[in-house]
């Protein structure tokens, strides 16, 4: 068993031998859903198991680890019960830097991403699509799209865990949303479709602050797929462009763009959207989408593509662009209230998701910004904001550097650190006709839980005005 375990830390997968599995020992950092879920799965299958998460668990979760008789800490990492694993499953909100980890990887143990872990144990068609920006719409919408034809489930960084979805419902077609912590701990995760929205600095913090660890770390999504497979990407975006010319892929690839005509992909022109795959083509009108603006263009381009792909039919994909109800906290309107259109776009994390959300303003606005700033440049929101904003109320704990970046462009800048606040100050300053748009170009942790929390108190301050 001992040659069985070195053999197992050396490859990259689990294998789905079940007597190979035996007295294989499986811990899991983190008690969230995705270690909740490589949990289940990984009990199914006959693994020793350990959940360790430094903070508290959920009671959601943890009545569920009790339940399935599953052993775990809180609070703390019992590197006794940690360091003699023969798998880690990280959860993706855990650094490389965190001590444990880094003593983990220093006794060579194998870790993995939970996308690693449970795609060893499915024969399913996988679609994975990752970005900056534009993701979760995109799985969304792909889903959507797929759903009506398919047996397919919505997993990754949304809905339900990926693992557990594996091992309770077995769907034939996954759609899978990706981040780039994800795919920093796969080695033979290969999607038969893999689409990439865009790539914008992101998340530096976790990258030693070098943009191209990030895009590299983004690209593996296409690392291990071979000819029999496709990858779908803005063929708009510089940085994808480059890296492109500069590194070979194996798989089909299948570009989308608003700008250039494209043979085998798919390109707007003259309002309609034109996908062309092995010479069928498919034509659909983007006057009835249910959602707004350029990008969410490019976000039903890449979705349609991955369902002419997999031959849903014409009518069923044009229907279902139509119907979409979009994602919460991403460009949500929330309320008109006298004459002022209230939205909630708290999911705008970097600059980049900001400038999509701006560029989509048609009138005078006022901006809710702040958070914990990732490094962010604001220079690219210059001119839409001259253009478009009236006001500005930057909501965090340091706002500094948005008062450095805007204070000279708007005649109103205020900072608040309360949600209540910011949409009362809004409400004063709207007029009729004017839009307040919640678009935080920054992460949530200092005065929220996290991104949706933030949106909600947003949602429910705006519903008490």
């Amino acid at each position: 068993m001992k040659e069985d375990k070195n053999k197992l830390q050396s490859m990259a997968f689990v294998p789905s031998d079940e007597e190979y599995r035996k007295g294989l020992r499986l811990v899991i950092l983190g008690g969230g859903e995705s270690g909740v879920g490589t949990a289940l799965l990984g009990k199914a299958k006959g693994f020793e198991l350990f959940v360790s998460d430094k903070g508290e668990i959920k009671k959601k979760y943890k009545d569920v680890l009790l339940n399935n008789e599953i052993e775990f800490e809180e609070k703390q990492h019992t590197e006794s019960k940690i360091l003699n694993a023969d798998i880690v499953m990280k959860s993706p909100g855990i650094p490389d830097t965190v001590p444990i980890v880094k003593q983990i990887r220093q006794a060579g143990i194998k870790v993995m991403s939970e996308i690693e872990f449970a795609s060893g144990f499915t024969e399913a068609t996988l679609v994975a699509i990752t970005g900056s920006n534009g993701k979760t719409t995109t799985a969304m919408l792909t889903h959507h799209l797929l759903k009506k034809d398919l047996n397919v489930g919505l997993a990754g960084n949304i809905g339900d865990s990926f693992a557990k979805q594996v091992l309770v419902e077995n769907h034939d077609y996954y759609v899978l949303e990706v981040s780039s912590f994800q795919l920093d701990d796969i080695d033979r995760f290969k999607p038969s479709i893999a689409v990439l929205t865009n790539i914008t600095p992101d998340h530096l913090e976790r990258y030693n602050y070098k943009f191209e660890n990030y895009i590299a770390s983004k690209f593996r999504i296409v690392e291990n797929q071979t000819a029999e497979d496709v990858f779908i990407y803005d063929a708009d975006d510089a940085v994808i462009s480059n890296w492109l010319q500069n590194h070979s892929i194996q798989s089909k690839p299948l570009p989308f763009s608003l700008t250039k005509v494209i043979e085998e992909g798919a390109y707007l022109s003259n309002d309609k959207i034109i996908i062309t795959i092995d010479n069928n083509q498919i034509i659909m009108p983007t006057e009835n989408l249910a959602l707004e603006g350029k990008h969410n263009i490019k976000n039903a381009m890449a979705a349609s593509t991955v369902a002419h792909l997999l031959r849903i039919r014409k009518q069923t994909i044009r229907e279902s662009l139509e119907n979409f109800q979009g994602v919460e906290h991403r460009l949500e309107h929330v309320l008109k209230i006298n004459k002022v259109h209230y939205i909630n776009d708290s999911k705008a994390t970097n600059v980049n998701a900001t400038y999509f959300a701006l560029e989509s303003m048609d009138a005078p606005t006022v901006w809710i910004v702040g958070g914990v700033d990732k490094g962010n440049d604001y220079k690219e929101l210059f001119p839409f904001v001259n253009e478009k904003v009236k006001a500005i109320i930057c909501l965090g704990v340091d706002n500094s550097k948005l008062f450095e970046a805007f204070g000279n462009m708007v005649d109103v800048i205020i900072e608040t650190q309360y949600m209540s606040e910011a949409v009362k100050i809004a409400y004063k300053v709207a007029e009729a006709g004017d839009n307040v748009l919640l678009s935080p170009a920054c992460a949530s942790f200092d005065l929220f839980e996290n991104y949706e929390d933030r949106g909600r108190q947003f949602k429910n301050a705006v519903r008490n005005l």
